[in-house]
């Protein structure tokens, strides 16, 4: 584990340890306002059925694990934003944050500005996190974003795979989609059921005990998401990149390339825990006809307009 993740994830367990868990009218002047209220009504309707039909394509994903309402998320939340500043200081002490003014940051948080927008179709309690992106100097190949969206970068992730932008969003949008989805609050809920049981969890959350009652630092330590959490924030991420204008595309060659940067070693830390490559950058394929629309909506939103206008000669 590198130095800067176990950094951060034995702040985050000191934290958490402590914080837990229509009727036609007659009349002339009545029939225009029946008339105009009925055009707007249309519009609203259209814009209102417009508006069904965007949502509906993209990814579909089911609820969220129950389990996780065993810990708060408030709670989790703040511990996650405690640890991540306690990270940026000791990081920053030791010349390993990347300064803001840095073009690689600035590149970061050019992205996650265009993705963040779009994080309440996942889960609509994102649109009142304080987001942040930061860069750490670093030769592994990883990022996270902590519940609450504290994000980090290393640099090792750029420096092995020389990542374009539509290949960093996917992998932002992955991580971005593990905090949404709440898979480390649902991870921390089943690590706590598994080592008391969840009757004794049930007796204690929310009343400050959790430095007394559990000791699953360990757990934290070792904690991995399932596979079936690794797919879901591919996927998740996919769609999250392509509404944000960035060629989903790059999936496929995002995992070419850590494929290759792996070179049948061990993989990097980033993807221990995922399905092989292989099969990820399968499953994106797959998935394409859902997300590819919503890429070229926006990049037909977003193209520049053709002037109509001609000079007439004198």
């Amino acid at each position: 584990m590198n130095y800067w993740k176990q950094t951060g994830i034995a702040l985050m367990t000191t934290s958490l340890l402590v914080l837990s868990s229509g009727c036609e009218t007659t009349g002339g002047a009545k029939d225009d306002t029946a008339a105009t209220q009925k055009s707007s009504s249309k519009k609203t309707a259209d814009k209102s059925t417009g508006n069904a039909k965007q949502d509906a394509v993209g990814i579909e994903v089911g609820e969220m694990s129950s389990i996780r309402t065993m810990v708060s998320a408030e709670e989790l939340n703040a511990g996650a934003a405690q640890s991540y500043k306690e990270l940026l200081a000791k990081a920053k002490a030791q010349g390993a944050l990347v300064p803001a003014s840095d073009g690689e940051a600035k590149r970061l948080n050019t992205i996650a500005k265009r993705i963040i927008p779009f994080v309440t179709r996942f889960n609509p309690e994102a649109a009142k996190w304080k987001w942040e992106v930061n860069l750490l100097r670093s030769k592994d190949v990883n990022a996270f974003c902590m519940p609450g969206g504290k994000i980090a970068f290393y640099t090792g992730l750029n420096d092995t795979i020389k990542a374009t932008d539509a290949e960093l969003a996917m992998v932002m949008g992955h991580e971005i989609a593990h905090a949404l989805r709440e898979h480390s609050r649902a991870q921390i809920a089943k690590s706590q059921a598994t080592s008391v049981g969840a009757s004794l969890l049930g007796q204690v959350v929310g009343k400050g005990q959790y430095a007394q009652i559990f000791d699953y630092a360990n757990d934290l330590l070792n904690l991995k998401f399932s596979r079936d959490d690794e797919s879901e924030a591919d996927l998740v991420g996919l769609d999250l990149a392509a509404r944000a204008g960035y060629d989903p595309r790059a999936g496929i060659t995002l995992w070419n390339k850590m494929a290759a940067a792996a070179g049948g070693a061990s993989p990097a830390p980033w993807f221990s825990t995922h399905p092989s490559s292989s099969s990820r950058a399968a499953e994106i394929e797959a998935n394409l006809p859902k997300v590819l629309p919503l890429y070229e909506a926006t990049q037909k939103k977003n193209a520049p307009a053709k002037s109509g206008a001609t000079t007439k000669k004198k």
